[in-house]
């Protein structure tokens, strides 16, 4: 048998900052990691460069069925506070576009760092340790992990989503939060590419590999950014962020040529080049083989003198407002985060701490917050991971 006064499942982003800080209050900690190393997500992140923060998150930049939750821990510890870390363990970083900071060198530096600041404050970290079971005895949780029982006062889930399976994501913290009769938000994909049927694929796969800048709108939320064709469907940067607010049923609209007129611009064409083939003056906004599809999908071709101003409005229509319903995605397979999990309405959002049950805590992905794409899911783990390690 092995006391602490913490343990923590889950070596990950939010995991770890919480064992940073329950260590600095002198609590003895315990991480629990099933894999070979800790931090795996912020590993592979940011194409190995860790997108740690994002300069302009606020709670807006997060999906939640209580939109205001994730406002404490954020107020308490937001970008510039994880900045600070960085800066003093003097990792060089860089900002790339909207706000997204990356590390100049590697992830693992943000690792090192992580690990560094648990060593310094005497935190104990397992790996390759699973928690077999969980029971509850008057004030003390007991952990069944590889043949030993672990004590602890305070038990903080830190175990992630479902996404991304190859990594050995789970949903096991939801199976935690269930023993303990705590309502579940369905988890589903998110920041994941969007899929298509058959009406659509074939053309897809002809325009794999095209990028283009885009507004992209589902509902009454839109992002501005790049769209990928993909052989499967749509990605890119635009399509993830959406995604996060895609139902099934629902159309997503794209605007293939955003803050540009194309109607005017085709019957501005026509006056000035009336010669010119209509998908050679689309090629002008377009990608050429993009522009070219759209020509063959409306059956709209030849010179532009021989189109009347409907044919050319319903060019100009698919460019500025491309109404599609996908259907489906590519799934936790390729999801960067997991949308849904833990309901935050059996949370406290000062502590992180189970309503329910006292001295338990669930951090980071595994509860119903998600984050915008370009480092906001990173300030949660930070946020929430600080938020909890100041109680436990």
């Amino acid at each position: 048998m092995t006391e602490f006064d913490v343990a923590i499942v889950g070596g990950g982003a939010a995991g770890l900052m919480c064992a940073i800080e329950a260590g600095k209050r002198g609590r003895s900690v315990v991480v629990i990691e099933k894999a070979k190393k800790v931090a795996g997500k912020i590993r592979i992140s940011g194409g190995g460069r860790c997108n740690f923060t994002n300069i302009h998150c606020t709670a807006a930049s997060f999906y939640s069925e209580n939109k205001h939750f994730a406002k404490s821990a954020l107020k308490r510890y937001g970008p510039k506070d994880f900045i600070s870390l960085v800066e003093k363990h003097d990792i060089a970083f860089h900002e790339k576009t909207l706000g997204q900071l990356f590390c100049d060198n590697s992830a693992h530096d943000i690792i090192e760092m992580l690990i560094t600041e648990c060593e310094k404050v005497g935190v104990i970290i397992k790996t390759l340790a699973s928690v077999d079971t969980i029971e509850q005895k008057e004030d003390k949780f007991i952990l069944a992990q590889g043949g030993e029982s672990i004590f602890c006062t305070s038990l903080v889930i830190a175990s992630g989503g479902p996404s991304i399976p190859k990594m050995g994501a789970t949903g096991w913290g939801y199976d935690v939060a269930r023993q303990f009769k705590h309502k579940i938000i369905d988890p589903v994909p998110a920041l994941v590419p969007l899929t298509f049927g058959e009406e659509f694929i074939f053309d897809f796969r002809n325009l794999s590999g095209v990028s283009i800048d885009v507004n992209v709108r589902c509902g009454k939320t839109s992002f501005d950014e790049a769209l990928l064709f993909t052989h499967r469907g749509l990605s890119g940067p635009a399509i993830l962020q959406i995604s996060s607010y895609w139902r099934s049923g629902m159309d997503i609209s794209i605007n293939l040529a955003k803050d540009r007129d194309v109607f005017e611009e085709l019957k501005s064409a026509k006056a000035a080049n009336p010669k010119q083939e209509i998908h050679t003056t689309l090629s002008t906004i377009l990608p050429k083989r993009l522009a070219i599809y759209i020509t063959e999908y409306t059956g709209i071709q030849g010179s532009l003198a021989d189109l009347s101003h409907k044919k050319l409005k319903v060019i100009a229509t698919l460019v500025n407002d491309w109404r599609i319903t996908p259907n489906g995605t590519e799934g936790f397979a390729t999801a960067e985060v997991t949308r849904g999990g833990v309901s935050t309405s059996e949370l406290s959002s000062k502590t992180m701490e189970s309503n329910k049950v006292p001295g338990l805590y669930f951090i980071g992905e595994v509860v119903d917050v998600t984050g915008h794409l370009g480092g906001f899911n990173f300030q949660w783990a930070w946020a929430s991971g600080h938020a909890a390690g100041q109680f436990v």
